[in-house]
This record gives C-alpha cells, sequence and structure tokens, in this order.
C-alpha cells in the first residue's frame, strides 16, 4: 500500500502487545493502517492473516454494514491509524490510486482465501 498518505498522520490509536483492537461480531465504524508495530487477525483461535507497517486490515467495514468477521490483536505495541467512512470517501475522491489499492489488497485476499479454501480441503 502507499503508506505516504499515513506515514505523518496525526489521527492514530495506540494498542499495547496483546490488546484486542477489535473482536468478531462487533460492529464496525472503521479500517485501520498500520503505522508502527504487528498486528494479526484471527478467526476461532486461528491466525487469518498479519499486518505490518504500511498495510491496512478492517476495510470491508467501509464497504459493507456487517458486524466484524474477525478479531484483530496487537502483536507488539503498534500505532494504527483509523479511517472512518467520512474519511475513507476524501481519500477515494481526492486520491483516486487508494480506492484502487484498496481494491487490490481486497482482490489479493479474496484469492488466498479461495486458494486456501480449494487446497485444505
Amino acid at each position: 500500500m502507499d503508506t505516504h498518505l499515513f506515514r505523518h498522520a496525526r489521527n492514530t490509536v495506540s494498542f499495547e502487545a496483546g490488546q484486542t483492537i477489535f473482536e468478531m461480531g462487533q460492529a464496525a465504524a472503521c479500517m485501520y493502517v498500520v503505522q508502527s508495530g504487528q498486528v494479526h487477525v484471527e478467526r476461532d483461535g486461528q491466525t487469518i492473516a498479519s499486518f505490518g507497517p504500511g498495510e491496512m486490515f478492517g476495510e470491508m467495514a467501509l464497504v459493507e454494514d456487517l458486524p466484524r468477521s474477525a478479531t484483530a490483536r496487537a502483536d507488539s505495541d503498534c500505532i494504527l491509524v483509523p479511517i472512518d467512512e467520512e474519511h475513507f470517501r476524501f481519500l477515494v475522491q481526492q486520491t483516486p490510486f487508494f480506492a484502487l489499492e484498496v481494491m487490490r489488497v481486497m482482490s489479493r485476499r479474496l484469492h488466498k482465501s479461495n486458494e486456501d479454501h480449494y487446497t485444505s480441503g
């Protein structure tokens, strides 16, 4: 992801190692970009993805109006940039590349999920 958009963001939130960022089933109001640290996303106690600086997660919250489909936890102390729907729309309008990058990330994750599903079953 093109991290220059978020490198100097001031609207950050901090989490300590082991702290829950969001839980499966919670209402979703924003996505996050990792500014520093490591985060993992888990479902049923299994890690399904890990993210480091410059990577985003929780983006489905801005695409669909459904509860969180997984739980996210900080693997280390981390600083995250929350992006709510209003900020997301602004970024898409002002920086079309951002929208394309979000779509690419979602597409890669869907392909990986499909591969995992068909190779494990």
